[in-house]
């Protein structure tokens, strides 16, 4: 009789607990390989060799959300970057390097705490016909805000929200976390738009300090109009110090132009980037790229890039010279193209 009493109250303690909460977890991941030639590196240097996250950066990761009652969710986001040709972690070895988030969300918007993407670089990826990814890769040239370039923060508080009509606000704060300053390795990234049905305009902004609290900013609008044919991609950013993989920009104005093609189960994407340097050196810069997806099915895709940048500044020069990467690499050189596979699970 109490042996039945116990399972009774345990069956309706579970019952209960469901009512109250709803817990989903859910398990994903990408895997991109594909085969990179490189060419135009300092000495005339050239390379060929298979990588991982050529098109989107190989990954696994964990998420879930718990409803909490009252439209308000709690929610998590615990995310590994892999070098998938070598089976080791991306991101300089970090346990989940890509992201590694909690939060609540409601009707209020979302706050998350922990690692995670700066505003500009959500502003970037959206209106980047490649994605940020390929040879095309849009960071081969315009920085992602972040501290050296980076395209994500530590110690973060973002909230984000995004209303019915269609506005947006995004506002992220990276603690410094240095003794007795709280300036020093701080940055602070926002964003404002408008994305409803073809039209996508945001105005983003990052200001980030070193360890001797020296500022590096930037202003980053991006705009992109689906007109079902073909979608037009546009950037115009005023860079004040920030990095592109480790080359300061001190003053410079970027323009990208661009445009994505879908037809079928295939999409072309074009682009035009113009980096106009307004210092001394003048170490200007230009990439055109042309790319193609082929989508074997919703999980799985073939691609092809090829893109070329025409530096100023000498190949091998201390700062200024500008490669042509993808979505995990810097690149050796001035021009690149690759081909490979990508599964999403």
């Amino acid at each position: 009789m109490k042996i039945r009493t116990c399972w009774l109250l345990f069956l309706l303690g579970m019952t209960a607990g469901s009512a109250w909460s709803q817990s989903t977890g859910t398990v994903y991941g990408l895997i991109d390989i594909g085969f990179v030639h490189e060419g135009g590196g300092p000495g005339g240097a050239s390379i060929d060799k298979l990588t991982s996250g050529v098109a989107s950066g190989s990954r696994l990761g964990f998420r879930g959300t718990e409803g909490l009652g009252d439209g308000l969710a709690a929610f998590y986001v615990l995310e590994m970057g892999i070098n998938a040709d070598t089976g080791t972690l991306g991101q300089g070895g970090l346990g989940f390097g890509r992201q590694s988030i909690v939060g609540l969300q409601g009707d209020f918007g979302t706050v998350a705490l922990g690692r995670q993407y700066t505003p500009v670089a959500f502003i970037q990826t959206e209106t980047d016909p490649f994605a940020t990814g390929l040879a095309g890769n849009s960071p081969n040239l315009i920085s992602a805000g972040g501290a050296g370039g980076s395209n994500r923060m530590n110690n973060t508080v973002r909230y984000s929200y995004t209303g019915q009509s269609g506005l947006t606000a995004d506002l992220a704060y990276g603690f410094g976390e240095a003794t007795n300053s709280i300036s020093r390795n701080r940055q602070v990234g926002a964003a404002i738009g408008y994305v409803s049905g073809p039209v996508y305009l945001k105005l983003g902004y990052h200001n980030v300090k070193d360890a001797m609290s020296v500022p590096a900013k930037m202003t980053f609008f991006g705009a992109k109009y689906d007109i079902g044919a073909v979608t037009a991609h546009f950037n115009y950013v005023v860079n004040k110090g920030a990095a592109v993989f480790g080359l300061v920009n001190a003053d410079s104005r970027d323009v990208m132009v661009g445009i994505s093609v879908p037809y079928g189960a295939s999409r072309f994407m074009a682009s035009c980037i113009g980096k106009n340097d307004r210092t001394f050196a003048n170490n200007d810069a230009r990439q055109v790229a042309l790319g193609y997806t082929y989508f074997l099915s919703k999980r799985t895709s073939f691609y092809a890039s090829i893109a070329r940048i025409r530096n100023n500044a000498l190949a091998g020069a201390a700062s200024g010279f500008y490669r042509v990467g993808n979505a995990t690499e810097q690149g050796l050189g001035n021009r690149a193209q690759n081909i490979g596979v990508r599964h999403a699970f």
